[in-house]
């Protein structure tokens, strides 16, 4: 049987500096300890983008949709991503506060997370609700809370993408 190739996408024109919203959910993380929205800030800024707007939201659905809808209107933000309250459990609501919002969902993002994250950690990787999508021309990305779920998200998916992607939602394209 032939071995099939995986090929490299096109290379973008040039680089292009994404402005980013960084947003954390946990009803226990402060500032300090708040270590993968850090993680993000840092991976953001050292591959080139501008973090526009940095919050820890609790857990509540309504907080969520609200701050993500208010983001989402801001010129100064072409992307906001997410992290945490992406679970199972009764106080995870990231999920249900951002499915309702999307215009355009990307569902080879949760996909393709689930399946990197399979190859990590095994079959737990079912209880992840990592989803993408289009929010009124904004990228919108949520993932796990976790620092190795953050770092899997954006080493594997959202970097090498989000270039891309910002593009494609620009006028003209």
């Amino acid at each position: 049987m032939p071995m099939l190739l995986m090929s490299t996408p096109h290379a973008d024109p040039e680089p292009l500096s994404v402005q980013c919203a960084v947003i954390t959910v946990s009803d226990t993380r402060g500032q300090t300890t708040d270590k993968s929205g850090q993680l993000m800030r840092s991976r953001l800024t050292e591959s080139g983008h501008a973090i526009t707007h940095y919050q820890i939201v609790k857990d509540q659905p309504e907080q969520i949709a609200a701050l993500v809808t208010s983001l989402a209107s801001r010129s100064d933000v072409q992307a906001v991503l997410l992290n945490g309250g992406t679970g199972i459990a009764a106080r995870d609501t990231t999920f249900d506060a951002i499915a309702p919002l999307l215009d355009k969902e990307l569902p080879g993002f949760g996909e393709l997370f689930r399946h990197l994250s399979y190859a990590e950690i095994g079959s737990r990787a079912i209880a992840s609700r990592a989803i993408a999508g289009i929010h009124h021309q904004t990228l919108i990305f949520s993932v796990p809370g976790s620092t190795k779920a953050v770092s899997l998200a954006l080493e594997k998916l959202i970097l090498p993408e989000l270039q891309h992607l910002t593009r494609l939602l620009q006028p003209g394209s």
